[in-house]
């Protein structure tokens, strides 16, 4: 399975770019389901396993798991400059390799009688970094299946739209398997996880289209370099990072919320089960939607969803106490920051090649969720300090205000900035 250079449609004796892209799609679709899959049968359990079997205390565990992100989301731009120096099918099925290796070691840091905590902490760096391998070389052969189609003529929803359907499907699928096998031990779970992502990449290797992409002589750091002096892209990529950090408060602030609210472990549970609801029935459609829309008013539209997603819970902190009533609060909340989440991530992705206009868009796709990991590091940082604040015995009225007030005043930078950088640069579609 070939995709045909973009060029092709000069050519008329060679099929047209949207040629066969449908079938392309679904694999490189299907991929992510994958990865999701294998990614969250083992992940989420590695928190549980450091406190249980290492013992190790809640400070001990954050730094492990900040490890584990870093090396994903921090390193995107070192998996892009690599995607677009050797080609993207390469770095994914390598990507696929260094997962089940860092996998591996999981399991293996637990076989003796005193489990390894050194080589647990080098597992977790290992699965994120695979992932900060293989994410971007699939994020660009997707966006050059995408401009195909779109060259074509195709006036569907974006693939990139797709890409969170299907990921969400092994978003929810892989913590089920991963829990079933549990019952036999961690160092099962990630065995199996290892020879899962063996699994997939023959599968792969097989299966993957080779896509004629635009391919940089320059070495990664040339390129690099490149994508940073692109002063409207990395404006752009700075303040899309606000949606990221916004999303990520699924994690921090929006459990500590509940827990403040009253609400146990259960009800963290049934959010992350009605973000996926959301995901699964709505991005779609909200895809359609954005796309009559336009992107500059599309991302505006979903950076002020975040803004008020934040702006209700301020008001909640300071005006409700425990109970049903900030319960309820809280999952409006949710709902807000999951549809800007639904309208912005994949509108900011299908940006990303007109950016690039015709150059490697690995290095671009890289910085772009590397900004965002740069933001939810550093933002996350403020944020648990604020809050932290905030529920100190002596802390004043107000303080609670806060941790919500610096999380919106980012995404409505954004809201505000975002569409004059696409104007500036062209990129408005």
């Amino acid at each position: 399975m070939i995709i045909n250079n973009v060029q092709e449609k000069h050519n008329p004796g060679r099929p047209s770019p949207g040629h066969g892209a449908g079938s392309r799609a679904s694999i490189l679709l299907g991929t992510q389901t994958l990865f999701n899959v294998g990614f969250y049968a083992v992940v989420p359990f590695i928190a549980v396993v450091l406190t249980g079997d290492f013992g190790l205390g809640a400070t001990a565990v954050g730094l492990v798991l900040g490890v584990r992100t870093f090396s994903q989301q921090g390193l995107f731009v070192v998996g892009g400059a690599l995607a677009d120096r050797f080609g993207p099918r390469g770095i994914i099925l390598l990507g696929c390799a260094v997962r089940s290796v860092g996998f591996l070691a999981l399991s293996a840091a637990l076989w003796p009688t005193r489990p390894v905590v050194w080589l647990f902490v080098a597992g977790t760096a290992l699965t994120g970094f695979g992932g900060a391998l293989f994410s971007p070389g699939l994020n660009v052969l997707l966006g050059t299946v995408q401009r195909a189609r779109d060259e074509a003529g195709h006036r569907g929803v974006s693939l990139f739209a797709w890409l969170a359907v299907t990921g969400e499907v092994g978003a929810v699928v892989g913590p089920l398997l991963g829990a079933r096998l549990l019952g036999w031990g961690f160092a099962t779970v990630a065995g199996a996880g290892a020879g899962f992502f063996v699994a997939v990449g023959v599968a792969l290797a097989v299966l993957l289209p080779r896509v004629d992409v635009p391919r940089a002589a320059e070495g990664r750091h040339t390129l690099v370099w490149h994508a940073l002096r692109d002063r409207h892209f990395t404006a752009f990529a700075a303040l899309h990072a606000a949606d990221l950090l916004s999303y990520n408060q699924l994690y921090l602030a929006l459990p500590l919320a509940i827990a403040s609210a009253g609400g146990g472990a259960g009800v963290v549970a049934l959010m992350f089960a009605w973000a996926s609801v959301l995901t699964l029935g709505l991005q779609l459609p909200v895809a359609r939607w954005t796309a009559r829309l336009g992107a500059p008013r599309a991302l505006r539209l979903g950076y002020l969803a975040h803004v008020s997603a934040f702006l209700l819970l301020a008001v909640g902190a300071v005006a409700s106490g425990p109970g049903s009533a900030a319960l309820v609060l809280l999952a409006i909340a949710v709902t807000c920051i999951m549809l800007g989440h639904l309208v912005v991530n994949p509108t900011g992705l299908g940006l990303v090649p007109g950016f690039a206009r015709g150059r490697a868009t690995g290095v671009y796709f890289g910085l772009l969720a590397t900004c965002g990991g740069i933001a939810v590091l550093l933002g996350n940082l403020v944020a648990g300090a604020l809050i932290e604040a905030g529920l100190a015995a002596e802390a004043p009225p107000l303080a609670p205000l806060l941790p919500w007030l610096f999380l919106a005043t980012l995404p409505l930078a954004a809201a505000v900035l975002v569409p004059r950088v696409l104007r500036a640069s062209g990129v408005d579609r």
